[in-house]
């Protein structure tokens, strides 16, 4: 109780199948940003109850497998970037719960022509030959998320040298200040929140000129389109501006060579003196 009253950040963690030895190894490096503690499903809802926090007792509702507490003071998306980060993979084994889609990608494998192409085709996977390799001819998805790995498809894994597994801290949800951050959140990268943004202000900038909604952002577009309106109108009506000048020696300029194309200039004949007596 004493620990969750004392960190602005508590965490829910999944620790289904991860080794001590990562554990230990995981809370050394942790020791200066975050604290695990691994207790039963039941304690921790007693716990969180108690705690008498404004809307705590939704981690519960994130709890699955072997749970565990997380008490830090970091950012939540820092504290889930720092245990991505501290992840790695590892090969299935019968039993575990696949974190993702596991997809055989089409192309040669390393597999020799053998007893394995009927492996795999047993788990439905489109194989052929190709050479003396067996070649997959299409991606296929063999597990999907959530489900549990049975064993043939585990053994196929291993022998296509696949490590879907992830050994690590799975973070489920985070609460922090009465709000409730879950994993698929959290697993957002700062990068897309930034392009979010640079869109929505992208898309508000031409908004705002639409409906000639001035800002001081969108000032500066507002007079340059109303001073090429203004030499526009000018233009057309005649009007002599400095800006204009060059644009209405053109236009005449224009006119004369199409009316010098349609009308024929004699030339002016000198008068002789006895016309002129």
């Amino acid at each position: 109780m004493e620990l969750i009253h004392k960190h602005k950040v508590i965490g829910i963690l999944d620790m289904h199948k991860l080794p001590a030895k990562q554990l230990y190894e995981l809370r050394k490096k942790l020791k200066s940003h975050a604290m695990i503690r691994v207790v039963k499903k039941r304690v921790i809802k007693l716990v969180l109850s108690d705690s008498k926090l404004n809307g705590i007792e939704q981690l519960t509702e994130k709890m699955r497998w072997e749970p565990g507490l997380l008490f830090s003071n970091e950012n939540p998306f820092k504290l889930a970037a720092m245990l991505g980060e501290s992840k790695s993979t590892a090969a299935a084994k019968p039993g575990d719960i696949a974190p993702h889609d596991i997809e055989i990608k089409a192309g040669p494998t390393s597999l020799p022509v053998g007893p394995a192409i009927g492996e795999l085709q047993r788990l439905k996977i489109p194989a052929g030959v190709e050479g003396d390799k067996i070649v997959v001819k299409k991606d296929t998805i063999i597990v999907k998320n959530g489900e549990v790995i049975q064993k043939p498809v585990a053994e196929v894994l291993a022998k296509l040298g696949i490590e879907p597994m992830e050994i690590g801290l799975n973070l489920l949800a985070v609460w922090e200040n009465g709000i409730i951050y879950p994993k698929d959140i959290l697993s957002i990268p700062p990068s897309k929140y930034l392009e979010d943004l640079k869109l929505a202000h992208s898309r508000a900038f031409n908004l705002a000129f639409s409906i000639n909604y001035y800002t001081s952002q969108n000032i500066p577009l507002f007079l340059s389109k109303a001073h090429r309106e203004a030499l526009s109108l000018a233009d057309s009506a005649g009007i002599v501006l400095p800006e204009t000048i060059p644009g209405l020696f053109a236009k005449a300029k224009a006119q004369h060579d199409v009316l010098e194309g349609k009308v024929k200039i004699e030339p002016k004949q000198e008068e002789t003196k006895e016309e002129q007596s």
